[in-house]
């Protein structure tokens, strides 16, 4: 059956309520931001059920939702943006910077679809439909000089509501998105316009470097990456609280130890389970990889309402039969060293290696097929790996 279409009702933007002077200068990006440039938007949606026994009324909804954006927009005033690139000639090299002029701001769109919230939770696959509910799929950062950095996109259900939220991974990474969103819903509830934990837009750049980053590029067609990957599929996987709660004594137990925690439990039975389901021949490589939040691992710290990308990705790697030859405690053990031994060291060295010689991230590029890359935690997190190759017969 083919998945019903997503009708436009409403196309519309939204700029800050206030606009400060330090809002009106251009923000540059520091090096954690420009590697994200060939990557996609980050995307994550809101899913509610409409209030039982209550006057909902959808108008006075999205008027709410776009006047606490307005005013949330006033403390994260970069989301309302645009990209701009200044070409160098000596040396070749572009700088990538935020442009706060000629912009509409943030794009906000009300849209609906014949679906209930049950037709979006019980399938087993994402439907394809949820790719709708979002307006930048599919986009890469560098699409934001001509994209909005934020849309949102608002989607009425049968019974519910789908709340689609797309933001420039050059401007944030999961802690500042969700810093966001958090803050958003502040405002909306306590229709303030203040804020608990306003955010910090300084941008963080390694000591003694230039303050203003560039890429040692003359055309954007030598960073930008736009090739269609094999993703396997969107699958959804659910896991009771007390399933984890005896994953997490089983790892332990067998390590030995009472460090291992939920998240890294979880990550080494599906490492296990996938690695096993590929059929990777024995002595053949696997890793698995975890996006890992640096401000509290840097001396001195970074707050946590630093507002930008401060992640890096740490790795376990081993074989395919070491692997599945020991039990998920070992698995475990692996992403723990890989996690604890990243520290102000070892992120102060990959700075320091990619400031002498930038470079973006391509997925195409950078991703091991052998691999698995798990982020989003410690919300429900994304696992992504590439469909092996088959032989034709």
């Amino acid at each position: 059956m083919n998945s019903p279409n997503v009708e436009i009702i409403s196309d519309c933007f939204v700029k800050p309520k206030f606009i400060s002077e330090e809002a009106k200068k251009p923000i540059y990006f520091s090096p954690w931001d420009l590697i994200m440039i060939s990557l996609n938007y980050i995307q994550k949606g809101l899913l509610f059920r409409l209030p039982e026994n209550q006057d909902f009324s959808i108008t006075t909804f999205l008027d709410d939702l776009k006047h606490s954006l307005s005013a949330t927009l006033t403390h994260f005033h970069p989301l309302a943006a645009r990209l701009a690139t200044v070409k160098h000639e000596n040396p070749p090299s572009l700088t990538v910077f935020l442009n706060p002029e000629n912009s509409h701001g943030a794009r906000f769109i009300h849209s609906s679809v014949n679906l209930t919230v049950a037709d979006i939770l019980k399938p087993t696959d994402v439907p394809l439909v949820v790719q709708s509910f979002f307006d930048h799929h599919q986009a890469i950062n560098n699409d934001g000089h001509e994209l909005s950095l934020l849309s949102i996109k608002v989607t009425e259900l049968v019974d519910g509501i789908f709340i689609g939220c797309s933001i420039n991974h050059m401007l944030v990474d999961g802690t500042s998105y969700w810093h966001f969103i958090n803050s958003w819903s502040e405002i909306f509830n306590s229709k303030s316009q203040n804020l608990s934990r306003p955010p910090i837009l300084d941008r963080w750049i390694p000591g003694g470097s230039d303050p203003i980053v560039t890429l040692p590029f003359t055309h954007e067609d030598q960073f930008i990456d736009r090739s269609d990957y094999p993703l396997l599929r969107e699958r959804i996987f659910r896991f009771s609280s007390d399933a984890l709660s005896k994953l997490k004594a089983k790892a332990n137990f067998e390590c030995g130890t009472t460090k291992i925690s939920t998240l890294k439990s979880l990550s080494s039975l599906l490492w296990r389970c996938v690695t096993r389901a590929r059929g990777i021949p024995a002595d053949q490589k696997t890793s698995f990889k975890m996006a890992v939040n640096n401000r509290r691992r840097l001396s001195p710290p970074v707050p946590e309402n630093y507002f930008g990308n401060m992640i890096q990705t740490v790795k376990a790697i081993t074989t395919a039969g070491e692997l599945l030859d020991h039990g998920v405690g070992w698995a475990a053990l692996r992403l723990h060293e890989a996690v604890v031994s990243h520290g102000d060291k070892e992120i102060k060295q990959f700075m320091d290696v990619w400031i002498k010689s930038p470079f973006v991230s391509k997925l195409g590029v950078h991703f091991d097929r052998n691999g698995v890359l798990a982020g989003s935690s410690p919300f429900p997190f994304i696992l992504l790996f590439f469909k092996p190759k088959t032989t034709k017969q």
